[in-house]
């Protein structure tokens, strides 16, 4: 899973034996309400805050073709108002000090807001009501006033920002046509522009249930006043059919693609990018830290080589991008002045197979792990973070309580398997994407 990455001195600087971490948990309470809703509850008194996450089992992956972005759509169609709050919903709830948003991406959506400890009712009051009431609300006005909104953010995020269409350019060409993954989470132009209230009716009535949804409350409050206040909002929510969501789809490159795009950006950069396994299979956790070797710091293989060394690039980016079905592990570098991208694919190549020849040091690894460890702790410093964890691991693994389950994949890695995934992923099968400056700059 991809995390970012904090340099610091590890689990026994912080204090924490590895016997400690392996037995790392976020305490926490889950039942489930009558029409399906999973409900976690994770007391946590530090700050007199409350934060509320709700995810629903939806992601772009879901959608079907011609009609590509409805998951992300509804990121915003659910801020427009549902029956019993007719009104913009960030009002109320910004009123009273909270910190409210949502986001999409291939697997799953999820919405959340905290609040102060106090106006717990009110963030449960407006979160259910938008589950079970949000289309009598839903006019044509406010879905055409929407469709606008995200075809804007897509200009503005992907094709009037300098390299913002890389992505596009990336999973159009590693994911097949219909493989779920082949259009980005934001959708295309002409199927936003040709939702209509009926096909968006139709997307939410299907997955906006409560049994494909997930609710955890974390934070400053008392479980059973909690406990009462979910029964209070949700219990009511219709229940509905729960969906069946796509569990499996492959992908593979037999070759390798070469892109070559101009486009209106500062520098020449390129990305090169495999088909790695997907999140929390085997294989997953080691691509975490063979990319911070290559990639994460300015003593990793590709910087010094790259930057330091040949003074070819200005920069030097490696990452596992990890879900659900598929992921993708990526190296990306900057040209520096007077070079051009050919030569970084060169040294980029020349520094793998040595990698791949030899293996990594056991102290590369070693210092990675630690590197990574710190970097999964100092996400257990918030509640918001702590509650996207227990809905991440209730989805996963169908167990809130799974946070061991995942820093065990790292505490148990050996330089051996990160040696062996690497040769399995970094293999001739891959796109390269070439991006550079119009002519005309």
């Amino acid at each position: 899973m991809l995390a970012p990455l904090f340099f610091g001195t590890g689990l026994l600087g912080m204090g924490l034996s590895i016997a400690q971490a392996q037995d790392l948990e976020i305490p926490f309470e889950k039942f489930e309400l009558e029409n399906g809703l999973d409900v976690i509850l994770s007391e946590d008194h530090s700050v007199p805050f409350v934060w509320v996450n709700l995810w629903y089992d939806v992601g772009s992956k879901d959608e079907v073709a011609g009609r590509t972005g409805f998951a992300h759509l509804f990121e915003h169609l659910m801020f427009q108002g549902s029956e019993h709050a007719p009104d913009d919903y960030f009002g109320p709830l910004q009123r009273i000090g909270g910190r409210i948003n949502g986001t999409t991406n291939f697997d799953r959506t999820n919405y959340f807001e905290g609040v102060p400890a106090e106006y717990l009712p009110l963030a449960l009051f407006m979160e259910s009501d938008r589950m079970g009431w949000l289309l009598p609300a839903l006019t044509d006005e406010k879905l055409t006033n929407q469709k606008d909104v995200v075809r804007n953010e897509r200009r503005q995020r992907y094709e009037n920002r300098p390299y913002g269409e890389v992505w596009v350019w990336l999973v159009e060409n590693l994911f097949p046509e219909g493989h779920p993954y082949h259009v980005p989470t934001i959708g295309r132009h002409e199927d936003i522009e040709a939702a209509t209230l009926a096909d968006v009716k139709t997307f939410f009535e299907k997955w906006y249930v409560p049994g494909n949804a997930s609710l955890v409350i974390c934070g400053d409050f008392d479980p059973a006043e909690a406990r009462g206040l979910v029964e209070t909002y949700f219990g009511d929510v219709p229940a509905g059919p729960v969906p069946e969501s796509i569990s499996e789809a492959s992908a593979s490159l037999s070759e390798e693609k070469v892109l070559r795009k101009e486009d209106d950006v500062p520098h020449a950069k390129v990305w090169l990018a495999w088909h790695s396994p997907a999140l929390y299979a085997p294989g997953d956790a080691e691509l975490d830290i063979a990319a911070d070797l290559l990639g994460g710091g300015k003593d990793s293989r590709l910087y010094q080589r790259l930057v330091q060394e040949d003074q070819i690039a200005k920069d030097v980016t490696v990452y596992q991008s990890s879900s659900m079905l598929s992921s993708a592990f990526v190296i990306s570098a900057t040209a520096a002045s007077g070079h051009a991208t050919d030569e970084l694919v060169a040294a980029i190549d020349e520094v793998t197979a040595e990698l791949l020849e030899g293996g990594p040091t056991d102290e590369e690894v070693e210092q990675s792990r630690t590197r990574w460890e710190v970097a999964f702790y100092k996400r257990l410093q918030t509640i918001s973070a702590k509650a996207d964890m227990l809905n991440h691991y209730n989805k996963a693994f169908g167990d809130p309580g799974a946070i061991d389950k995942d820093l065990a994949r790292y505490l148990d890695l050996t330089r051996e398997g990160v040696h062996q995934q690497l040769t399995d992923t970094l293999v001739p099968g891959r796109v390269v994407l070439h991006v550079r400056p119009t002519e005309d700059q």
